[in-house]
């Protein structure tokens, strides 16, 4: 087995050498081959059937003849004629191999060329004869058949001898083939056979002379060709050929020369541009990888090693999968593996979690295919940090949930007061009237301000453009605290004011910082436990770059609303002022929008400021923020009165980390 495998291996290697034109050749001598052998077997075998149809036809005559004359010697019993005439027949045919007389038994009783003792005596012979199975001594027909022998095909002919319709014995007689028709068959087999060798002694003379002049040049050719495939421009063919095979040598060694200098003057044209690629790819936000087909990574960018937590100085390499948390990998393998077989050959966009679930990541996986577009020939991942989008989705799903509540709310009570009134008006006493008709006011003033809340924040994102002008701090922050002085005593709370002397007027919208202190002071107020204390101060503070000495000038005043209340937790602080945070979610409240602090925020920015807070969970919280002083040429430094001093107590609600600067400024707050 080991021998056959061998030996069809250096078949298949041999086979493999041939150029295409030898193997046409070979192909063609094949076809031709076996054309002529067909044809020869096509010859001989019409031959051999007329040779047969031949000697059939003569044995049958012969036989007939043979018979005609020896029956009535046979019937006559007269053997001693019978031997003398069919020893004469022997002689004067040829053709004729042997003669057998039988009785009506079937037994040999004569023959040519043995005698009876000879047949009674052979070993070789059975003195019966046996007939063939379609023999019949009634039928008037000889049977004729053909045997092969080593001599040849010799034809067998059965004849019964009859005289007067009685049958009296048989007589078997073998005829040779005609000599002439067996010489013809032989002559052309040996010249098919000679014209078979010939072709295939043309053909491997041909192989031979194709091998040295066509084969080992076109070998030499492919070979260069695979090395310019593979970027050796410095490939040269060298043979001493000429003709078509000559000129297509020194085509391909100028095609190398040209290929080379190209290769020298824009190598360092496609450098340049591979590295702005390389640039570009590492410095956008999105992050960028590039596997190959089996998922083996090419190029990673700083903010896909950054979201995936692949350090930037660490080289990666090999499969992308093993370089990922398992948790991660979980979530990718399944896309990754239809990408890279080739069932998913657009884009394929999915969401995967990071860091326990903290961080959101929009994976964007398209594969990269050949020129065909059907093969894979690597995978481009684009990733994108989408935590933030994914909190302020969930957060206005959050609102509109709560907006949808809140709308209800007040509709339905609304409605079932008044359909109260409609239908038991007149059982309802004057004080019940007043009482429904009081309730149904209060929830359309609440309707109204859940539904201001939105369209205020919508105005202010809007490019309309305000009116700023003198305000004097102090009117809206007593507007405030007498809407607000009700609510506080409702809820056992202290609302004060400290408004430093001679406060200058600011620059400002009366209508927006009006909002801004009512939007904080209510936020005061909701958080605050009875017993607490919320306070608005308001004080001028240095500008910035003046230096900070007895002769500075003042520039901004400073506005402070601080409570006593539960606190901002750390974390929140960072997010508070975004749309639809809401932190009393954390504290298991369903009051407000989550709109209020970002109205404020929006206000400051057309005001050129920004509002700033300190608070601690447990103590409290303070806002505060700047506005610029509307005319400085009319603006004289304050005269603190001792009476008129910011209340120490409140300073408990800044934290520690800045109580010492809130009273270094002389506020008292934090």
């Amino acid at each position: 087995m080991q021998l056959f495998s061998q030996l069809k291996a250096l078949l298949a290697k041999w086979w493999s050498d041939f150029t295409l034109q030898t193997r046409l050749m070979a192909g063609a001598t094949v076809l031709v081959s076996l054309i002529m052998s067909a044809l020869t077997f096509w010859a001989v075998n019409t031959i051999q059937q007329d040779a047969q149809l031949n000697d059939t036809r003569f044995g049958r005559d012969l036989g007939l003849l043979l018979a005609a004359n020896v029956a009535p010697l046979v019937d006559q019993n007269d053997r001693s004629e019978l031997a003398r005439f069919s020893y004469s027949f022997y002689e004067n045919t040829s053709n004729v191999r042997y003669m057998l007389y039988a009785d009506q038994e079937g037994e040999i009783f004569f023959g040519i060329p043995y005698s009876e003792p000879a047949v009674q005596n052979s070993l070789t012979l059975r003195r019966r004869m046996k007939l063939p199975a379609n023999y019949t001594s009634s039928a008037e027909a000889p049977l004729v058949r053909q045997h092969m022998t080593p001599a040849g095909i010799v034809t067998d002919v059965f004849v019964p001898l009859t005289t007067d319709g009685q049958y009296r014995g048989m007589l078997a007689m073998g005829i040779n083939p005609n000599p002439t028709v067996v010489a013809s068959s032989h002559l052309t087999r040996d010249v098919t056979i000679a014209v078979f060798v010939s072709i295939w002694v043309m053909v491997i003379l041909g192989a031979v002379i194709n091998a040295l002049t066509i084969t080992q040049p076109i070998k030499e050719l492919l070979l260069g060709v695979k090395n310019i495939a593979a970027g050796n421009f410095k490939q040269r063919v060298d043979l001493p050929l000429g003709g078509e095979l000559g000129e297509l040598i020194y085509s391909f060694n100028d095609m190398a020369e040209r290929l080379e200098r190209y290769e020298e003057q824009n190598i360092e044209e496609l450098t340049a541009e591979k590295a702005k690629l390389e640039s570009l790819v590492s410095t956008i936000a999105d992050g960028a990888i590039l596997l190959d087909a089996n998922t083996n990574l090419v190029l990673a960018n700083v903010a896909a090693r950054r979201m995936l937590g692949w350090g930037t100085g660490t080289t990666l390499s090999g499969n992308m999968l093993d370089q990922l948390q398992p948790e991660v990998r979980a979530q990718l393998a399944p896309s990754l593996s239809q990408a890279a077989t080739g069932e998913a050959h657009e884009g394929n966009e999915f969401r995967i979690s990071l860091m326990e679930g903290t961080r959101t990541i929009r994976v964007v996986l398209n594969a990269v295919l050949d020129q065909s577009r059907e093969n894979v020939k690597g995978l481009a991942i684009t990733l994108q940090d989408i935590t933030r989008e994914v909190a302020l989705n969930e957060a206005k799903s959050s609102f509109i949930s709560n907006v949808s509540h809140e709308l209800r709310t007040p509709l339905f009570n609304i409605k079932s007061f008044i359909e109260t009134l409609h239908e038991y008006g007149e059982d309802l006493s004057d004080k019940e009237k007043k009482e429904f008709l009081a309730t149904a006011n209060n929830e359309t003033d609440r309707l109204t301000r859940l539904v201001n809340d939105v369209l205020d924040l919508s105005r202010l994102e809007s490019s309309r453009r305000y009116e700023f002008s003198a305000v004097e701090v102090h009117q809206p922050i007593d507007q405030v605290l007498r809407t607000y002085q009700l609510n506080a005593k409702d809820k056992q709370i202290t609302l004060e004011k400290d408004i430093e002397a001679s406060l200058p007027a600011v620059l400002g919208n009366y209508d927006l910082l009006l909002q801004v202190f009512g939007n904080l002071v209510g936020n005061a107020l909701k958080f605050t436990l009875a017993g607490g204390k919320v306070v608005i101060r308001a004080y001028c503070t240095p500008s910035e770059a003046t230096p900070e000495d007895e002769e500075s000038t003042y520039q901004n005043v400073r506005i402070e609303i601080g409570d006593t209340g539960i606190g901002i937790d750390a974390e929140d602080q960072a997010a508070i002022f975004e749309r639809f945070f809401r932190v009393e979610n954390r504290v298991h409240t369903l009051e407000g929008t989550g709109l209020g602090l970002s109205i404020v925020k929006n206000i400051m920015d057309k005001h050129n400021s920004q509002v700033n807070l300190v608070g601690e969970v447990g103590v409290g919280t303070t806002f505060w923020f700047d506005l610029p002083v509307y005319d400085m040429t009319e603006y004289k430094a304050p005269e603190l009165v001792p009476s008129e001093l910011p209340i120490k107590e409140t300073a408990t609600v800044a934290t520690s980390e800045t109580k010492t600067e809130v009273e270094a400024a002389s506020s008292g707050v934090a």
